[in-house]
């Protein structure tokens, strides 16, 4: 498959959960911890992201954070493309060094 026919994209995954107890600060941490070892960059509080290499690492990695799901909370994921991401608009604060956009050239040397 030739590179102009792959589709990067970026599954961004949004989470809520609570922390009052210990059991539920250690599912927090475990979770946050899966995500991070699992390639996600922080994007912001409870937003993490990774760039994905077509629809079949997309399933893979949905795969695996389904897996990894705490037992409580709220946990939501969307995919979008590269060219979505890019989109973003930033209306407060400064882009963080995981949030540059990365081209496809850039991606082959991973």
């Amino acid at each position: 498959m030739g590179v102009e026919t792959r589709r990067y994209m970026r599954l961004l995954v949004f989470f809520d959960l609570p922390m009052v107890t210990k059991a539920e600060k250690r599912a927090y941490v475990q979770f946050r911890r899966f995500l991070l070892n699992d390639g996600y960059d922080m994007i912001q509080w409870s937003v993490y992201g990774r760039i994905l290499n077509g629809i079949d690492a997309e399933n893979k990695h949905l795969a695996r954070l389904t897996q990894n799901l705490p037992s409580r909370g709220s946990v939501r994921c969307m995919t979008v493309t590269e060219r979505q991401y890019a989109g973003i608009r930033l209306l407060v604060g400064k882009p963080v060094s995981q949030e540059k956009n990365v081209t496809a050239s850039q991606l082959l040397l991973f």
